[in-house]
């Protein structure tokens, strides 16, 4: 009787913290993925046309800084999201 209180109240501190941990890897790493995917496009862009390739770049600094924003972002919902 009292090992399964004492178990429930571990496990009631503890999820939540490994499941805020986790969630905030994954928009880590979804971050990641649409950074290196944009990266990949805009090379490939750039080496088609390369009279544009200035304006790309811009373009996917702008569009990169917005990701990362988004990132960032979830990662302290995440984190608020114990307390």
């Amino acid at each position: 009787m009292i090992s399964t209180i004492l178990l429930q109240a571990a496990a009631s501190s503890f999820l939540p913290k490994v499941s805020a941990a986790l969630c905030a890897a994954i928009v880590a790493f979804a971050a990641a993925f649409g950074i290196s995917r944009l990266a990949k496009y805009v090379m490939e862009a750039s080496a088609r046309q390369p009279e544009i390739a200035g304006g790309l770049r811009t373009t996917a600094i702008i569009v990169g800084a917005l990701i990362e924003g988004v990132c960032l972002f979830a990662v302290i919902v995440c984190l608020l999201s114990l307390y």
